[in-house]
């Protein structure tokens, strides 16, 4: 059975920072190119960036510069670091995998699902 768990999340300043962690079990993670997407208050679900089973990386254009995506293959868990964290960045961020394949920004490519951590951002 997958699970993905999610953790981290918080309230925080604007101009703060946070690290999401995901952890993975009952898959081979190193074959998952994994993806952080996040739904806020009344708005569809957005890509937020995404890495790799190769670690290739890419991010929205709204979270470049600010944020990072890593991964532990040893732990099988993969990271956000959110820095220079703004209002805007405020909503419930979930994680997912998909199997193989390139990092893709729509979210019915991923198979599997976190149940999502809150993150908010006090302006």
């Amino acid at each position: 059975q997958v699970q993905l768990v999610e953790s981290g999340g918080g309230l925080v300043q604007a101009g703060g920072s946070l690290r999401l962690s995901c952890a993975a079990s009952g898959l081979t993670f190193s074959i998952y190119t994994m993806g952080w997407f996040r739904q806020a208050p009344g708005k569809e679900q957005e890509f937020v960036a995404g890495i790799s089973w190769y670690s290739s990386t890419a991010y929205t254009d709204s979270v470049k510069g600010r944020f990072t995506i890593s991964r532990d293959n040893a732990k099988n868990t993969v990271y956000l670091q959110m820095n220079s964290l703004k209002s805007e960045d405020t909503a419930v961020y979930y994680c997912a995998a998909r199997q193989y394949g390139v990092v893709t920004t729509r979210k019915n490519d991923y198979i599997y699902w976190g149940q999502g951590t809150q993150v908010t951002v006090s302006s």
